[in-house]
């Protein structure tokens, strides 16, 4: 095998195929190794964990085939710190792998591919197909895995349910406290129902290039492919059932409060500094006779706060929540304008932009 390839560009595939390799927790260790691939004048990439796996595809300059595997977090380290806009040879000599740029050189000890785990497939043909913007991609996903839960002994709470309804793709989540719904694409005829780990979307959102501009999503039964220009990343799904979410959420509010959101922002925070004592716990009340929506906390050790805003409100309520779960529901909005449904202290709120209609976001309220 011999290939030679622009250092940054070799960089930053690394960086990418070695956050899988080298976070591995298997007892397997060429699960610590990039599988480098020379095949027809392409060079790719490989790591796995056995519940996902990415490749990243590079272009080349003159190559002669061949496959290896290597230290992913070594070779990664050692490529970093290379001279940047140099070219770097990738040569094998038995088993042994030798990189060199400029006077630069190392020599790594390889392990046959033939130990390397066998990558899992999809096939494309009869694969369900999404195409979405990468801009797209990014602010939805952002803003449903913060109601992610990290309890393994519920398994389907710790992925983000993709699921079809009124001829669109949803993506949702929760931990059973709050819940996250974004109208993920509009328009589709194909359907699916299926729970994506958390933990793959987190490593799929790290990975998009800069210049990527759509990223394309393929489900077969049992695993889900997302593929960024040169960079593809296959998951498992998770094999559980996702609750009906849909039933969670009110359907009639009975009270609506439209509020700036920074202000809201600051006026959580604040309660939250006195909310500690009490398990972050926060009053929200809405009152008519004053046009004010009010953040407030007590604790008997510290004392007492409350923060007046100004709002457009149709009804008085009243609600106890977590702090922390609002300012992740609010930061994960896209307006300056908040508009926050009641429909009594026992029922959960829901929290969206005050035009955008894509975003919901539900909060269980606690025992007041």
């Amino acid at each position: 095998m011999e290939v030679e390839v622009d250092s940054g560009k070799l960089s930053k595939a690394l960086n990418v195929v070695s956050r899988i390799a080298a976070g591995s927790k298997a007892t397997l260790p060429i699960l610590n190794n990039v599988l480098i691939r020379v095949d027809g004048g392409k060079v790719s990439l490989t790591s796995t964990n056995l519940d996902m796996a990415v490749v990243d595809y590079l272009p080349v300059s003159e190559s002669k085939d061949g496959v290896m595997t290597v230290p992913a977090k070594l070779l990664a380290e050692f490529v970093s710190n290379l001279p940047k806009g140099k070219t770097v040879k990738i040569s094998t000599d038995g088993m042994k792998v030798k990189v060199e740029a400029e006077g630069y050189k190392s020599t790594f000890n390889g392990t046959p591919a033939d130990d390397f785990p066998e990558l899992p497939g999809i096939d494309e043909a009869k694969a369900i197909k999404f195409l979405i913007g990468a801009d797209e991609f990014k602010v939805g996903v952002n803003q449903v895995v913060i109601a992610s839960s990290n309890d393994l002994t519920r398994p389907a709470l710790t992925g983000v349910y993709f699921n079809t309804a009124e001829d669109a793709l949803f993506i949702a989540s929760t931990d059973g406290y709050r819940l996250s719904e974004r109208k993920f694409i509009e328009k589709i005829k194909s359907e699916v129902k299926a729970i994506v780990p958390t933990s793959s979307l987190s490593e799929v959102m790290r990975s998009i290039p800069e210049d990527a501009e759509e990223v394309e999503i393929l489900f077969d039964e049992t695993q889900v492919r997302f593929r960024m220009g040169e960079i593809e990343i296959t998951s498992k799904l998770i094999d559980a059932s996702f609750p009906d979410y849909r039933q969670l959420i009110p359907k009639e509010l009975e009270a609506e409060v439209v509020v700036d959101k920074s202000e809201l922002m600051r006026g959580t925070k604040l309660a939250a500094l006195f909310a500690r004592e009490v398990g972050g716990s926060i009053v929200l009340e809405a009152k008519t006779s004053t046009g004010t929506f009010s953040v407030g906390s007590v604790a008997n050790e510290y004392g007492e706060n409350t923060s007046e805003i100004e709002a457009e409100i149709t009804k008085d309520e009243r609600i106890t929540l977590n702090s922390r779960f609002l300012i992740d529901a609010l930061n994960a909005l896209e307006e300056e304008k908040v508009r926050l449904g009641f429909s009594g202290k026992l029922t959960p709120i829901v929290v969206k932009n005050a035009k955008n209609e894509k975003y919901t976001h539900i909060i269980m309220p606690l025992k007041s």
